[in-house]
């Protein structure tokens, strides 16, 4: 049998990131007992890691001897990140977005065959639980994440595409052939408006974002209840604040339509 040097190594970092990765929102901070299960490591092992992680700031143990991510991790999160230099950016344009348009809006980025969100402005009464901060949701399944895989490499999209897509709505589009007419089409309109693929009862709408070299590298979307879209209104505004996000990213993008 042959010897990988490197096996051990990568099996530590396997279950550092397990005990990471067990942490989400509902759970923030756990016993270690709960977070081994989670984990699922043996609790032996858990005590282990957790202790040098917390030795090294990256997970902290509270007054009442739960656990819980560190402050230390989030500060080398943050250190040169591409992600949140494209959120900085952004900022202003998603805030006098959702000031004028009086809807939840966001920014996500394509990660891991997923949308991931990094930003989202919401009115005080808004009570839809999705599209938060940090929060991963599948591409077939949101606007954003449809814009995202239509700009995504050909490769990437017969790829994702030949994989079983779950149903989420009855209005969820899982025929392959039907979502690359839908794909074909936001390229051509540059935006996307969907009612339902989601979340019942939601139409989101959103367009891309471009970076260097005219490449997509975010999208931008809104949400309306059902009934209440406003596209005339909501396209436009949504298309001149991601090209002023595109061009503040150093980006050429195509004139507004």
């Amino acid at each position: 049998m042959s010897h990988d040097p490197e096996a051990p190594r990568r099996s530590v970092i396997g279950r550092v990131a397990r005990i990471l990765s067990a942490f989400d929102r509902q759970r923030r901070s756990m016993p270690l007992t709960v977070l081994a299960q989670r984990a699922g490591l043996p609790v032996p092992t858990t005590y282990r890691l957790v202790t040098e992680l917390i030795q090294h700031g990256l997970l902290e143990r509270g007054p009442d001897k739960e656990i819980k991510i560190g402050l230390r991790l989030w500060e080398l999160s943050t250190r040169g990140s591409d992600t949140l230099s494209l959120r900085d950016t952004a900022l202003p344009y998603l805030e006098d977005l959702h000031e004028h348009l009086g809807q939840l809006v966001t920014l996500s980025v394509l990660d891991h065959g997923t949308v991931l969100y990094l930003e989202r402005l919401a009115p005080e009464d808004f009570t839809l639980e999705r599209a938060l901060v940090a929060q991963r949701h599948p591409l077939h399944g949101a606007s954003s994440g449809l814009v995202l895989l239509a700009y995504s490499p050909p490769e990437f999209q017969d790829e994702f595409l030949q994989k079983p897509l779950a149903q989420y709505t009855e209005r969820t589009v899982t025929d392959p052939k039907i979502l690359r007419r839908m794909l074909a089409d936001i390229r051509q309109r540059r935006y996307s408006i969907v009612p339902g693929i989601g979340t019942a009862g939601w139409t989101g709408m959103a367009v891309p974002v471009f970076g260097p070299k005219n490449a997509v590298v975010a999208a931008l979307s809104t949400v309306y209840p059902q009934g209440r879209e406003d596209p005339a209104a909501a396209i436009p505004a949504l298309q001149s604040a991601a090209f002023g996000i595109s061009m503040a990213l150093g980006a050429t993008p195509p004139a507004r339509r």
